[in-house]
Order: C-alpha cells, then sequence, then structure tokens
C-alpha cells in the first residue's frame, strides 16, 4: 500500500507562527519551540520554531517553511519576522525576500507587501492573543532566498517584484493539490480584468505566452496560463464578466477541445488522432490518409503528413469545432475562438472568431 503523502504548512502560517513566538518572547520572556494555531477552518496547527532570540530594540522568530510531500519552490525557505514594540496594533512590513505588488487586480494593494489577506488575518489573531493590553508590535517579516525563489513563480507575471508571495487560505499545503493549481491561476484572470480588458487569451502554457507576446504583439495583461483546466478557466471567465475568450496554443493540447475534452492532461484524456481523423474524412481524406494519421508516432508527424495531401485546413475546421464546443460548455455567455500553434510559434489553424478577437487584442497576423 502506497504511503500517506504528507501535508505541509503555508507561508502564511510560517509566518504567523514566527510572529507569535517573536511576540512572546518580546513582551514575556518566553522562547517556545513550537506554537499552535487555529486555521480560518476551525483546526489547529503545531507550528515547529527553528530559531528564536533577542536582538537589539526587539526579538526575533524562524520558521521553516516545509510543503510537506508536494512539489513546492518555497519548501525549505526561512521565514523570519522581527517583533519590535509600538504604541498599539499590529502593523505588518514587509523585508528582503517578500514581495511587493506593483499592479492593480490582485487582493493586496499596489505598494503593499504580497501579504495576503487570510495569512494578515492569521498573523494578527495569533499575535492578538500573546499581545498585553494596551501594546502594540511592528512586525518585519523577511525571507531569506525568496528573491530568487519568486523567478520560478507566477509573481513577475503577476507584477510582484522583490521576492515570494506569503499566501495560503487554509495554514495547510495539501501535496500536488490540483484544487491549490488551479486557484492559483486566477489572480492573472483578476489582472486582465484591472488593466481593463473584457477579452482574453487562455493558453495552457509559458510558450504560448511567449508566442503571443513576443511574436503576436497581444498585450500581455491579457494573456493569462491556464495549464490542463480549460473547463476551468472558461467558466472563471464568466464569474469574472470577460465577454470574449481566445484560446490559443499548441495544437497538441487543443485539438482536444474540438473532441469535448475539457481538462487536456493525459491522464484524463487524449483523442486527438481519431479527432483529426475523423474531421479529415469529414473533409474527403482517403482510407489510406486516415490510417497513416491514426499510427502516426507523434502529432507534430501528423501536421507533416496533411501538409503533403494538402489537408492542413482541417486545423481551421477543427478550430470552429473547439470554439464550438467551449462556447456550449459555458452555455454561450462568451464568445470563444481559437487559435492552434505549432512547436516553434507559428499559426496553423483558426476560426472567424479569432480572428475578431485577435485584432481587438492587437495580434498582428490575425487580420
Amino acid at each position: 500500500m502506497a504511503k500517506p503523502l504528507r501535508n505541509g504548512i503555508t507561508t502564511g502560517a510560517c509566518a504567523a507562527a514566527a510572529a507569535q513566538a517573536a511576540t512572546e518572547l518580546l513582551f514575556h520572556g518566553r522562547k517556545p519551540d513550537h506554537v499552535t494555531l487555529v486555521n480560518p477552518m476551525g483546526q489547529p496547527l503545531t507550528v515547529p520554531i527553528h530559531q528564536i532570540e533577542a536582538i537589539p530594540g526587539g526579538t526575533r522568530a524562524v520558521v521553516i517553511k516545509d510543503g510537506g510531500d508536494d512539489p513546492d519552490v518555497t519548501h525549505g525557505l526561512p521565514v523570519v519576522v522581527e517583533a519590535r514594540p509600538a504604541p498599539e496594533g499590529i502593523r505588518l512590513y514587509g523585508g528582503p525576500g517578500v514581495g511587493r505588488v506593483t499592479k492593480p487586480g490582485l487582493a493586496v494593494a499596489v505598494g503593499e507587501p504580497a501579504i495576503n489577506p487570510v495569512p494578515r488575518q492569521m498573523i494578527k489573531e495569533a499575535v492578538a492573543g500573546v499581545l498585553p493590553p494596551k501594546w502594540g508590535v511592528e512586525l518585519m517579516i523577511s525571507v531569506p532566498g525568496g528573491e530568487l525563489v519568486a523567478k520560478r513563480t507566477l509573481n513577475p507575471r503577476l507584477g510582484i517584484v522583490g521576492g515570494i508571495s506569503i499566501l495560503g487560505t487554509t495554514g495547510i499545503v495539501r501535496p500536488m493539490s490540483e484544487e491549490a493549481f488551479k486557484n492559483s491561476l486566477l489572480p492573472l484572470l483578476d489582472m486582465a480584468r484591472a488593466a481593463g480588458f473584457d477579452q482574453v487569451v487562455l493558453t495552457p502554457g509559458r510558450l504560448g505566452v511567449r508566442a503571443a507576446v513576443d511574436g503576436y504583439g497581444f498585450p500581455a495583461e491579457a494573456v493569462v496560463e491556464m495549464s490542463n483546466f480549460v473547463g476551468f478557466m472558461l467558466e472563471s471567465c464568466v464569474e469574472k464578466g470577460f465577454s470574449s475568450v481566445l484560446l490559443w496554443g499548441h495544437h497538441g493540447k487543443l485539438l482536444k477541445v474540438a473532441a469535448g475534452i475539457f481538462h487536456t492532461h493525459s491522464r484524463v484524456a487524449d483523442a486527438r488522432r481519431e479527432t483529426l481523423a475523423s474531421h479529415a474524412a469529414l473533409m474527403g481524406a482517403d482510407r489510406d490518409l486516415i490510417a497513416r494519421i491514426m499510427e502516426a508516432s507523434t502529432i507534430e508527424s501528423v501536421v507533416e503528413l496533411l501538409a503533403e495531401h494538402n489537408f492542413l485546413s482541417v486545423y481551421h475546421q477543427l478550430a470552429c469545432r473547439a470554439s464550438q464546443r467551449a462556447m456550449e460548455y459555458v452555455h454561450h455567455r462568451l464568445k470563444v475562438g481559437t487559435v492552434f500553434l505549432t512547436l516553434d510559434g507559428k499559426i496553423l489553424g483558426w476560426d472567424c472568431q479569432a480572428r475578431e478577437i485577435g485584432r481587438a487584442l492587437g495580434c498582428r497576423e490575425l487580420r
């Protein structure tokens, strides 16, 4: 039997625990080796304190970020909180390694440290429990190494500079949680809306982003990664008030949408060859070509095969089909267009709605 995966703790829980420990030492002279928090779900979380000490004018506590069995880029980073007495209230500041927000549309105001609302509340509640009456405290949160690690996150695209974000809604990191990954993509939609866009480009990954922005002139704020979660992101676009979506990306991913597949990970479904073969057949392809499509070793080799037989127009047909299936998925609450790309970022197929949305967003080719 497989060993159960181990949960971790969020950066927000780390900061709350370190803040509570530093405040305990500052006002009560205690050096706890662990603290117990209560998360927003009412669950207790016990967090070990890695280091705690007095510093000039205050105290410092360190918690080591533990991602559990999740492939978390912040795993092992020290989350450091320095506490100093203040006349009243609990004031939070971001130090080295904590990002700063530079673009509107996020849950934190421009110019503020990237400490999300739930972690802010967790920190304040943890500290309030040990803060003496009529006293306040200033808390400086830093993450040594955070600036380097942040380059491997979505922060640069979100306009968060200088470090990581202090995140978490429950204080718990659940290993390889698909739900957490999906929710991490939503701030990109919020930023697109805040930038004034009611039309948006959804693409599976960073290659699609690069092709859209650098290759075809789309505004960066209007291009959003959706990973494999086509259906989830389409529904999210409806909820956030977008009028139109352009599905943009490698044909090997987006062909699945033409078959009605809205989670494009290979373990969920494939059907790419079947989809290509059936549409080629509808356009008059003979049995030999259809058999060769089905037997092709890679989906890229199918492009070469269709080009040899003058059947590349099947990708225009499939783009129309993908857009239609996507609009049906959201009950026609969005206009959807589709553009298929090759591996090297060249446009392979598109539909009329893609041209219309692309023009509106400044695409240099779809004119």
